[in-house]
């Protein structure tokens, strides 16, 4: 069994889209229907999962998702 996608529901398409641009993470896709949904669907550099981030795609209340960990070899800052 493995991990396939993760889904986060965000306030701000754009501005996820933008951030993770600028990581270099490849995007997978990009789909809107109507006003009230979006998802964009992108993978990190040498990664099986993949992380769609969305609006109108869960639920939850905001910032009920505490934490995301990524693990890398080394990172610049």
């Amino acid at each position: 069994m493995k991990l396939e996608v993760v889904v986060i529901g965000v306030s701000d398409v754009d501005r996820a889209k933008t951030f993770y641009e600028k990581l270099g993470w490849r995007l997978d896709a990009d789909f809107a229907k109507g006003d009230d949904f979006r998802v964009i669907q992108f993978t990190p550099h040498n990664s099986r999962c993949s992380i769609i981030f969305g609006m109108g795609v869960t639920s939850p209340k905001h910032g009920a998702v505490k934490s995301l960990t990524l693990a890398v070899d080394d990172i610049e800052a």
